[in-house]
């Protein structure tokens, strides 16, 4: 299966992201990749003892033993991923990590400065060539679609998606409230 198959299944149309119960799906293919996925974790675990055993936990962590080991996890995590999304339509969010409550605070507080990133995608558009009924103007609106159509995307997967923005010439700015409640202006990934 390919690194991007959820994508290529062929859409939301199919009985697996239908809205009926989904009864009689195989699971010997989810369990492989579950027990391979095992497997190579306890392999990475036996390989990451054997490397701290020789090197400091920098040079370790850059060791090429150690890296394409995490390479194979990613790979078999994308592919679980792929499995559990084309048979049975769950976006599932299981390479994430999470500390209690108790440890890390309260999970439905809101997040804080550390916790979010703000992320860009820029554009350099000409005119079409040729003569055209088309305009500069018209290509923030197309901008602007995309944007819903991934801020969508990006919810569905399972990430929180507070603001979201295009504009033409420069970076998005968001309006943010700091502490004492006064308006800030910030303009994105500053």
């Amino acid at each position: 299966m390919s690194e991007h198959a959820h994508d290529e299944h062929g859409g939301h149309d199919d009985p697996a992201h239908g809205p009926e119960p989904l009864v009689g799906v195989d699971a010997a293919d989810l369990h492989a990749v579950v027990a391979a996925l095992a497997a190579t974790l306890h392999g990475y675990v036996d390989v990451a003892v054997g490397v701290r055993a020789e090197f400091g936990s920098t040079e370790a962590d850059e060791d090429p033993r150690i890296l394409a080991l995490e390479s194979e996890v990613g790979a078999l995590n994308a592919q679980l991923y792929d499995l559990l999304h084309e048979r049975l339509g769950l976006h599932a969010d299981l390479t994430g990590m999470s500390w209690g409550e108790e440890e890390h605070g309260d999970a439905d507080a809101p997040r804080s400065d550390a916790e979010i990133d703000t992320f860009h995608l820029g554009f350099v558009v000409g005119p079409p060539p040729g003569t055209s009924d088309l305009s500069l103007e018209s290509v923030l609106d197309l901008v602007e679609q995309g944007g819903a159509d991934l801020a969508q995307r990006l919810v569905d997967v399972g990430f929180e998606v507070g603001e979201w923005g295009a504009s033409r010439g420069a970076a998005v700015t968001f309006l943010e409230v700091d502490d004492e409640g006064e308006d800030d202006d910030r303009a994105e990934g500053s």
